[in-house]
């Protein structure tokens, strides 16, 4: 019995002391397990710092070759503008010149000499293209064969080509010449035949030189008015075929039916002098009427600043253009070049300027053919005034 209770004795104390080994052996178990959690977050942050600097660096790249890319794209849209140049060079290509030089135009050779050396850099077109540019340059010189206008292709004149083609800038406006008085000398009359650009000129009737000015006019591809006189305030004498105050509406029809047969066909009207007509209502409405049953337009000279054509014109429902410019009102080259400036402003603030001159100017002509060039780079648009008035 004794021993019975010895061994149940025992048997308590061991089932007391295992609990103590297991608890012991719990606790280190879950250090090692915190441990290992440990051991294992690290290892995962350092792997996940790995990927992201690699990610991140892989980034930077795609984003320095983005970049790259995008700045390459822009200097690419930066140079749009030079197909334009090459596009309108051909106007003056020196190739197709050096090609007709052989023969007798040495004037021409200078000109495919000085330009050579300007343009052989950007002379990277086809066999055709060349031969087409040839062409386009033989059609151009047929048709400015005088001495001023080859003078003017020598000039370096590339941007100037492109200007006339399509201006760079919107137009300034609309610019109409009227050059007066012709029939009293052919002589004074040529130099404006000459001028590279659209021009109207009004030839006086019963002159000794009317009929063939206005043909000679017609024959340059020129417009042609008559330049009606009419009575002014003053005693001055308008000159033969002129329309006095006091004149029925039947004689007024007589006169300017055959003062435009004579220098016709015309396009127009406008009158020479005439201030004390154009300030009558009634005549004028004669006038106008005459135009509007042949099919002319009418030009106001405006030698006055009370006419009344504008306000005929309006009740009658007839479209008519006014003088704004007289160029030569002084003779100087000076003086001609400030009435032109002051036209051309005004033709870019109001959209249009009629300017007229005359042919006895001695420096017009020449002044217009100089300042040709800087009328189409600037923009302005050379018309006659039935264009203008279209």
């Amino acid at each position: 019995m004794l021993g019975i209770m010895k061994k149940s004795v025992k048997h308590k104390k061991n089932v007391k002391k295992t609990p103590k080994k297991r608890k012991k052996n719990g606790f280190s178990d879950a250090i090692k397990a915190f441990l290992l959690a440990g051991v294992i977050v690290a290892v995962s942050a350092v792997i996940s710092f790995t990927f992201i600097m690699i990610h991140s660096s892989l980034n930077n790249k795609s984003e320095a070759e983005s970049q790259e890319n995008i700045s390459h794209i822009d200097d690419t849209d930066d140079i749009i503008p030079p197909p334009i140049e090459i596009i309108t060079e051909p106007k003056v290509d020196p190739v197709p010149v050096n090609r007709q030089s052989g023969a007798s135009r040495p004037a021409q050779n200078n000109a495919a000499q000085n330009q050579t050396a300007q343009n052989n850099a950007a002379q990277n077109n086809t066999a055709q293209n060349n031969t087409a540019q040839s062409q386009s340059a033989q059609n151009n010189t047929a048709q400015n064969q005088t001495a001023q206008n080859n003078a003017a292709q020598t000039q370096s004149a590339p941007s100037s080509s492109a200007v006339i083609q399509a201006p760079a800038e919107a137009n300034k406006g609309i610019v109409v010449f009227v050059i007066d008085d012709a029939g009293n000398n052919l002589a004074e009359l040529e130099p404006f035949l000459q001028i590279p650009f659209p021009l109207t000129i009004a030839v006086l009737p019963a002159l000794p030189y009317s009929a063939e000015a206005a043909r000679r006019i017609r024959a340059a591809g020129k417009e042609v008015i008559l330049h009606q006189p009419m009575e002014a305030i003053g005693a001055q004498e308008p000159g033969p075929g002129a329309i006095y105050s006091g004149m029925s509406a039947r004689e007024i029809r007589t006169i300017l039916a055959r003062n435009v047969s004579e220098v016709g066909p015309v396009r127009g009207i406008n009158n020479h002098q005439g201030s004390k007509i154009t300030m009558d209502r009634e005549m004028m409405q004669t006038i106008l009427e005459f135009c509007a049953e042949n099919g002319l337009y009418f030009l106001d000279s405006r030698t006055t600043p009370e006419s009344v054509v504008p306000e005929v014109a309006q009740t009658m429902g007839m479209k008519i253009a006014q003088r704004n410019v007289f160029i030569d009102n002084e003779q100087s080259k000076d003086s001609m070049l400030a009435f032109i400036t002051g036209g051309l402003a005004r033709a870019q603030r109001s959209g249009s300027a009629v300017m007229i001159g005359h042919t006895w100017s001695k420096n017009l002509a020449p002044l217009l053919k100089e300042q040709h060039r800087h009328f189409t780079e600037q923009g302005y648009a050379i018309k006659t005034v039935s264009d203008f008035l279209r």
